[in-house]
């Protein structure tokens, strides 16, 4: 988009991102009010999240689980500097798909799982692409017994990327590894690898929710 056209369609009013988020949301949850977390004090005036939200929807797709949806790796606001940019801001905001568990509706943990990510992407300026994986360091959720200690970036599978005012934007789903499936990738570390892993874990699992309780190797 050309510098003159954004003013004429924008103001400083306008969270022109974050609208173009939840545009694409609209379209999969017509009908449905996230919960939204956001922090108390705002990053740029000192806070310690960088995400200024985290939006959470509950999808009954596949099996019941919850859909969180990031905002803050891309340009959420009126910025003149950033129109027409090919990637807007770092390129991508973070989802994941946690299967529920019946009688644990916890989710605060994986908010501060992405913003934890997020610390670490805005600390060093690195970013994730499609296909990249990192240790979890442990469990990914630490009061839990699960073996997810491992986390994949693949495309999320209904939301995929979105042109904004900004640039593109690439909703990258984390997917939850086992230590076998990392140790595994970590031993050759080929783009090719993680793939082959995604495909296999789809055949049974098409949206890629994480599931806990998943010991099972994909071997």
């Amino acid at each position: 988009m050309h510098i003159t056209d954004y003013q004429k369609q924008f103001t400083e009013d306008d969270a022109v991102g974050w609208d173009a988020i939840d545009t694409e949301l609209l379209k999969i949850y017509p009908d449905q009010e996230p919960k939204h977390f956001a922090p108390i004090i705002h990053y740029a005036l000192g806070g310690e999240e960088p995400l200024d939200g985290i939006s959470v929807y509950e999808s009954d797709k596949q099996t019941p689980h919850f859909h969180f949806v990031t905002y803050g790796f891309s340009e959420l606001y009126y910025n003149e500097k950033s129109a027409g940019y090919n990637f807007s801001k770092f390129g991508f905001e973070l989802t994941f798909r946690l299967k529920k568990e019946s009688d644990d509706d916890n989710i605060n943990w994986a908010c501060n799982l992405l913003q934890n990510i997020a610390k670490y992407v805005f600390n060093s300026g690195k970013w994730f692409e499609e296909f990249h994986f990192i240790p979890a360091n442990g469990p990914i959720r630490s009061d839990f017994d699960t073996d997810i200690t491992a986390l994949a970036f693949v495309q999320d599978p209904e939301l995929g990327k979105i042109q904004t005012p900004h640039g593109e934007v690439t909703f990258l789903q984390m997917v939850g590894l086992t230590t076998e499936e990392y140790e595994l990738l970590k031993e050759n570390p080929k783009t090719y690898e993680t793939e082959k892993t995604i495909k296999k874990l789809k055949l049974n699992n098409e949206l890629l929710i994480t599931d806990l309780l998943r010991k099972l190797s994909i071997k």
